[in-house]
């Protein structure tokens, strides 16, 4: 099944999205179906249906303990990174930053290393990188809240626009470092980080 075939049968239903926010706010955990289907609030014949299709698409495994079979996601799975992102985008930090854009200044950009986007748990260095006029006590608010999300401190490194330019042309080590480590945009486009130069 090409990627275009199997995004659309992903994206259709309501009851999908909501079983595949629960797993990418998690992706490193496995759930049982009626774990899942108590927290996605919808039926457990339409959560199990969802379930199976999302195995069968690759996107999750399945594995037997005891009498429950568990769900988790295939990170081996060319599909698992770009709704990574997206999930990222739409329930997770980037869809806070969007929503609070209002009162975080004016953002620019922000960031995320591919570590943090993939919730490693051997992640060093700088998770973040945001970029604007930022107002600061706003921001923290909501990285203390994602670092409860997460379980760990969330480190972050705020610049502005004029700064993140000239480090990116200068070849700055701390930003060439952390770029080449792979990072993901959650706020803005990938095209603001090559008007740096």
């Amino acid at each position: 099944m090409n990627p275009k075939q199997a995004l659309t049968i992903l994206l259709v239903s309501a009851t999908r999205r909501a079983i595949l926010a629960k797993f990418f706010a998690h992706p490193e955990e496995a759930f049982y179906i009626r774990e899942i289907t108590n927290e996605v609030k919808r039926t457990l014949s339409g959560v199990r249906k969802e379930l199976f299709q999302l195995e069968k698409l690759g996107l999750l495994k399945s594995e037997k303990r005891g009498n429950r079979v568990f769900f988790s996601l295939n990170h081996h799975s060319p599909l698992f990174y770009p709704l990574l992102l997206l999930m990222e985008k739409s329930y997770g930090l980037g869809a806070k930053l969007y929503q609070q854009r209002d009162r975080l200044g004016k953002l620019r950009l922000v960031l995320a290393s591919n570590q943090f986007l993939t919730w490693a748990k051997d992640a060093q260095g700088v998770d973040l990188v945001v970029v604007g006029r930022v107002v600061l006590p706003e921001l923290g608010k909501i990285i203390r809240q994602e670092e409860t999300r997460r379980g760990r401190e969330i480190n972050y490194a705020v610049m502005s626009w004029r700064e993140f330019r000239l480090r990116y042309r200068n070849n700055d080590p701390f930003l060439i470092t952390f770029l080449l480590r792979g990072v993901a945009v959650l706020v803005g486009s990938e095209e603001l980080i090559f008007q740096g130069k």
